[in-house]
C-alpha cells in the first residue's frame, strides 16, 4: 500500500474510534452512580457512575495518526437525585461528565473525517490504476 492509502487508512481507523468512544459515551449519559466520598471511593455495593472516555489523537511520525483513549477529567458531576437508593445525605448523586452536544460533535466530525479519508484513498486508487493503463 502506498504511503497516500496507509496515511488515509489510519485517517479512516482514528474517525472509527472516535465513532466508538462517542456512541458509548452517548449510551451510557444516563448511568448515574454513588458519589464518591473524599478519598474517591464508593460505597460498598452501590453502584458506580460511567467513566466518559475521550479519544487522544496525535500525528504519526512516518505520516498518518494515532489515536489512543483516556478517560475524561473530571469524570463525574454531581447531580441531585434524591429519590435514588444510592444517594449521598444530601440526595446528591454521581452523573457522568458528559456534554451531549460536544458528543454530537465529535460524531460529525467522525463522519466527515472518515468521508475525507475515503475519498483520498478513492483519489489513490484512481492514479494507480491511470498509472497502470499508461504502462501497460
Amino acid at each position: 500500500m502506498s504511503s497516500i492509502s496507509t496515511i488515509a487508512l489510519s485517517g479512516m481507523n482514528a474517525a472509527g474510534r472516535r465513532l466508538q468512544v462517542t456512541a458509548s459515551n452517548i449510551a451510557n449519559v444516563g448511568s448515574n452512580g454513588a458519589l464518591p466520598s473524599a478519598n474517591g471511593t464508593v460505597p460498598v455495593g452501590a453502584p458506580q457512575a460511567y467513566v466518559p472516555l475521550d479519544v487522544v489523537q496525535t500525528a504519526s511520525t512516518d505520516g498518518g495518526t494515532q489515536t489512543s483513549v483516556a478517560t475524561a477529567t473530571p469524570s463525574y458531576v454531581a447531580t441531585s437525585d434524591p429519590s435514588a437508593s444510592f444517594a449521598n445525605q444530601d440526595g446528591l448523586v454521581a452523573a457522568p461528565n458528559v456534554d451531549l452536544a460536544q458528543q454530537f460533535v465529535s460524531t460529525l466530525v467522525a463522519k466527515y473525517s472518515f468521508a475525507a479519508n475515503a475519498k483520498v484513498m478513492q483519489a489513490a486508487d484512481g492514479m494507480t490504476q491511470s498509472l497502470l493503463n499508461i504502462t501497460a
